[in-house]
């Protein structure tokens, strides 16, 4: 790679970082000034039980077509269309909702919160990608989800990118999960569902820090392939850790591997694994003293993840609204806000109301302050078993579709000169 490309890349890969800052509320909405008022959300109405029910069959027959066009048919034209017609139905048709990366928050919550079931078809929604994946590999992600599809449909010029930078930018979308279980356990916030970057074209309207997100995550898509997919989306990681022991997977060749080379950089999204060649001696020697060293360091990892956690938890309990009111309502008995129309003082003049806020306050301080540690202790293991992978040897003859990395796009496919030949005997018989 050039220079002029290695630096091209890394602006785009800094774009990235930035669009993602924006998706942060870094402070709780003012919601006590009398003379404001809050702007509706722009979200898709409620729908009749049995056109929720037509969405779950057309999701069912969809992944169906996707599976049998990607493993039997192995056509990238039929995947491209069917990907076409997702992103117009679940995408522009039904504005993103329900799908099933938003179902998280509401599967999380009815999990946590005795008071609440998740809708059956939002429970569908969730699950069945996840059956299929286990079964034919990411076939959603091959043409049913339309965040993919939209991404998939700008790709114009992608750039290949150094595997370690890879590695280390999904540790986002691991990061950007646990966050999204810790907001929907506490009954907070389902962020992926408010901060879903494509939500602004979907639905033709958004606030716009949001139109900045999602016109910037395009542009990057346009170079980087699937970039929200690969570095961003909480669902993406679901499916990564169950494609890994699917029963059926693309192969990039119908039958055996000539190591022709052809397909060596035929895939934008870097799930191409190379045939590898055997380290020296010394090179094992090193690696198994880095694999000790980084046994060692787990707990250190962990520990130290917990306490990060533990430290920005007060940050991340004021996105619930019990506890952002509990502040503002401290600040304002504080004086802090003496030259303002203070309605949350004249709401609040009574004791016992009070004492119910700051209790109802304390409790979920204390579940913060837990999921807070648990999720940084998690995220320390994560990025310790990611420079762990990175220390052992796979071997492998033949070029292979990584199990967890591939989205079963079928660009590899035409690479190939024995799929090309198996099209030319299927078609004569």
């Amino acid at each position: 790679m050039t220079r002029t490309r290695r630096v091209f890349t890394l602006l785009i890969l800094a774009s990235l970082c930035a669009a993602s800052a924006w998706a942060i509320e870094r402070f709780p909405p003012p919601e006590f000034e009398t003379d404001y008022v809050m702007k509706e959300t722009t979200v898709p109405g409620p729908r009749a039980e049995w056109r929720q029910a037509v969405d779950v069959t057309v999701l069912f027959a969809a992944l169906c077509a996707a599976s049998w066009l990607v493993l039997k048919k192995r056509s990238r034209r039929g995947v491209f269309v069917l990907m076409l017609f997702c992103l117009v139905y679940f995408g522009f048709w039904r504005k993103g909702c329900v799908c099933s990366i938003g179902a998280i928050g509401n599967v999380c919550l009815s999990i946590f919160n005795a008071e609440y079931a998740a809708p059956w078809y939002v429970v569908a929604f969730f699950f069945l990608p996840l059956v299929f994946t286990l079964f034919f590999g990411r076939t959603f992600c091959a043409g049913v989800c339309p965040l993919g599809a939209i991404q998939d449909a700008v790709l114009l010029r992608p750039l290949q990118l150094p595997a370690w930078l890879e590695s280390a930018l999904r540790l986002m979308a691991w990061l950007y999960l646990s966050l999204a279980v810790l907001f929907a356990a506490t009954a907070s916030a389902f962020i992926i569902c408010r901060y879903d970057p494509f939500i602004a074209f979907f639905r033709f309207g958004a606030n716009p820090a949001m139109w900045v997100v999602s016109i910037a995550m395009l542009v990057i898509a346009v170079f980087v392939g699937r970039p929200y997919c690969r570095f961003l989306c909480p669902y993406g990681v679901l499916l990564r850790q169950v494609g890994r022991v699917s029963k059926f997977r693309v192969t990039i060749t119908p039958d055996e591997c000539i190591q022709c080379r052809l397909c060596e950089d035929a895939c934008p999204f870097g799930a191409i694994d190379k045939p590898t060649v055997e380290w020296p001696q010394k090179e094992y020697v090193r690696g198994r003293q880095r694999l000790l060293i980084l046994i060692g360091c787990v707990p250190l990892f962990i520990a130290g993840g917990a306490w990060i956690g533990w430290k920005v938890a007060p940050k991340l309990a004021t996105a619930h609204p019990t506890v952002a009111l509990a502040e503002r309502v401290k600040l304002e008995q504080a004086g802090v806000f003496t030259d303002r129309i203070d309605a949350s003082k004249a709401f609040y003049s009574s004791g016992k109301l009070l004492e119910e806020l700051y209790a109802e306050n304390d409790e979920k301080q204390t579940q913060f302050a837990v999921g807070s540690a648990m999720v940084g202790g998690w995220m320390g293991l994560v990025a310790v078993i990611s420079l762990l992978r990175h220390s052992i040897f796979w071997k492998r003859s033949d070029y292979e579709a990584h199990r967890a990395g591939c989205v079963a796009c079928g660009r590899c496919y035409n690479y190939c000169p024995r799929h090309r030949k198996w099209k030319e005997n299927k078609a004569l018989l």
